[in-house]
C-alpha cells in the first residue's frame, strides 16, 4: 500500500457527497482533485503559497471538469480566515513535487494549521497529515506534530501514527479523528 493509498483509507466512510473538505497543501492539485471527486455536491478549499501550485491545480481541475473547489493563494496557517468548519482534510507536507525543493512547509505554520484545523473540524471528521522526514524541516515537523498530537485527549480524539518502523526516513502519516460525541 502506498502512502497516498493509506492516507485516503483514513477518509473511507467519513465523507458525504455534500461535505466541505480541505486540502491544506494544494501542491500540484492531485489531493484537491481527489477530494473534489468525493464531494460533487460539496466544496473543497485548497491552500498553497506558490502561484505555480495554484496554476497547476487550476489546470488539473479544469481537465477533470471539477468546479467545486476554491483555490486560495495563502498559507494553510490562515485557514480560519477562509473556512469556519469542514468535515475532513489532508495535509501533504514538504515541498511541491517538481517544484523548488527549498520551498517547504514550515513547522511553525504547520502546527498552527493543524491546531486550527482540528478546532474547525466537525465531529466525526478526520485530518490526515503526510510527513516527509527525509529533509531537516520535515524531520522537525514530524517531531513537533508528534509532541502536539500526543497531548490531545483520547476521550475526544483518536490520533494514529502510520509508519514503516524499519525505514525511519520514510514518509509517514498522522490521522486525527474527532469523535462524534
Amino acid at each position: 500500500m502506498t502512502l497516498l493509498d493509506a492516507a485516503k483509507s483514513f477518509l473511507n466512510g467519513k465523507i458525504k457527497d455534500d461535505d466541505i473538505l480541505v486540502d491544506f497543501t494544494m501542491g500540484n492539485g492531485h489531493d484537491t482533485a481527489y477530494l473534489c471527486s468525493l464531494v460533487p455536491n460539496g466544496k473543497v478549499y485548497a491552500f498553497d503559497i506558490q502561484k505555480e501550485a495554484l496554476c497547476n491545480t487550476t489546470e488539473l481541475l479544469k481537465d477533470k471538469c471539477y468546479n467545486n473547489a476554491e483555490l486560495i493563494l495563502d498559507s494553510h496557517a490562515n485557514i480560519a480566515k477562509y473556512v469556519d468548519h469542514f468535515k475532513c482534510g489532508m495535509l501533504n507536507l514538504g515541498y511541491r513535487p517538481g517544484g523548488d525543493k527549498t520551498v517547504t512547509t514550515l513547522t511553525e505554520s504547520t502546527l498552527k494549521a493543524v491546531t486550527d484545523g482540528i478546532e474547525l473540524m466537525e465531529k466525526g471528521g478526520v485530518l490526515v497529515i503526510s510527513v516527509y522526514p527525509g529533509h531537516a524541516e520535515g524531520a522537525n515537523e514530524g517531531r513537533a506534530l508528534y509532541e502536539l498530537l500526543s497531548t490531545y485527549d483520547k476521550v475526544y480524539y483518536s490520533v494514529v501514527q502510520y509508519r514503516m518502523i524499519n525505514s525511519p526516513d520514510s514518509p509517514f502519516i498522522f490521522a486525527v479523528e474527532k469523535y462524534d460525541k
